[in-house]
């Protein structure tokens, strides 16, 4: 539906993006993440024609956008961060008039109208002026207006912004309903927001597509140290070093360290210990469950944190020099070694 090949673009001495491809599929909800200056907005923009790429082609449903693009671009519906709304029109003129930009035919225009506002679920404001409406039904207007010629690709830049929890509910379970005829490319720096609705997330740093996978895919597929939080509870004249001691020396085990958080009933011996197992190790719950046991110690939390969508994502835009010292900087000065 989309096939992106090789897309460049530069701003003078700025290249923006760099030989940037990818495809979706029919009925895809693919979400682009990326930081600030990324090349997400240059990517969108020339995907949608309002910017041509200095090289390399762009197809939407089987139209190349700068060789046909009025026809390329009938198959498009966009919603920018900022939906472009007329606030003194009513919902229903709003629409009207977005139909007849669009080239809908004059016999299709109220039904169309009325498909869209029933999608958006906005038929119940439809007589009221878009400047009278909350943040959360002008974004639906937005959107009702991005449909209003039965586009089947839906380009959507940052849709939950500004919106509150209720409305970003509402938003996710619309953007799951249109995907299922629609293929859909969600532009977001809201991380659960992505996983949440994207069957697919391509990670966008310094103009490159950095990774593409399913959420589940790229945790799996990325290595990373598993890390445990142990609450346990030891001898108070031991104290927490006992602990740490008795959970480093678990085979698999890579270092033990106090927590910056500890248990508000610490003075009768309970303290929260993390651990951090080696590369590559496989499940330490049992284990570390197991030495806590032979030494007469006892756990009432043992938790496990694997790799997450925002630690995948902040390690491929930090400089790793960075990222480690980091990583660094949030452990404390108590800790054991292996």
């Amino acid at each position: 539906m989309i096939l992106v090949r090789e897309i460049s673009k530069t701003f003078g001495p700025l290249r923006a993006v760099t030989d940037v491809s990818f495809e979706l599929g029919e009925n895809q909800v693919v979400g682009l993440l990326g930081p600030n200056g990324a090349g997400k907005s240059t990517t969108i923009r020339m995907m949608t024609g309002f910017l041509a790429p200095d090289s390399g082609t762009i197809t939407i449903a089987g139209y190349d956008i700068s060789k046909q693009p009025s026809l390329a671009k009938s198959k498009i519906g966009y919603l920018p961060e900022q939906a472009p709304i007329y606030p003194e029109m009513s919902v229903r003129g709003y629409l009207k008039h977005r139909a007849k930009l669009f080239g809908v035919e004059t016999r299709e225009i109220k039904p169309a109208i009325e498909r869209a506002m029933d999608l958006c679920h906005i038929t119940q404001v439809a007589k009221r002026r878009v400047g009278q409406l909350s943040k959360g039904y002008k974004q639906r207007v937005g959107l009702a207006g991005a449909l209003i010629h039965d586009p089947p690709v839906l380009i959507l830049d940052e849709p939950t912004n500004g919106l509150d929890p209720s409305q970003i509910r509402e938003s996710r379970s619309l953007i799951r309903d249109l995907a299922q005829d629609k293929t859909m490319l969600v532009c977001s720096h809201i991380l659960p927001e992505i996983e949440r609705v994207c069957d697919r997330v391509m990670i966008m740093n310094r103009g490159q597509i950095q990774a593409d996978g399913s959420p589940k895919d790229l945790i799996n597929s990325t290595p990373g140290p598993i890390r445990y939080t142990v609450e346990i509870r030891t001898n108070p004249t031991a104290g927490i070093a006992h602990a740490l001691r008795v959970l480093a020396a678990v085979p698999g085990v890579d270092s033990t360290i106090a927590d910056e958080s500890q248990p508000d009933d610490s003075s009768r011996g309970w303290c929260r210990v993390i651990v951090n197992a080696m590369p590559n190790e496989s499940d330490l719950r049992e284990p570390i469950a197991g030495a806590a046991e032979d030494k007469g110690l006892f756990i009432r939390e043992l938790s496990q944190h694997r790799q997450t969508l925002e630690s995948i994502f902040m390690s491929l835009i930090d400089n790793p020099d960075a990222h480690r010292n980091e990583s660094q900087a949030g452990t404390k000065a108590i800790g054991v070694h292996a």
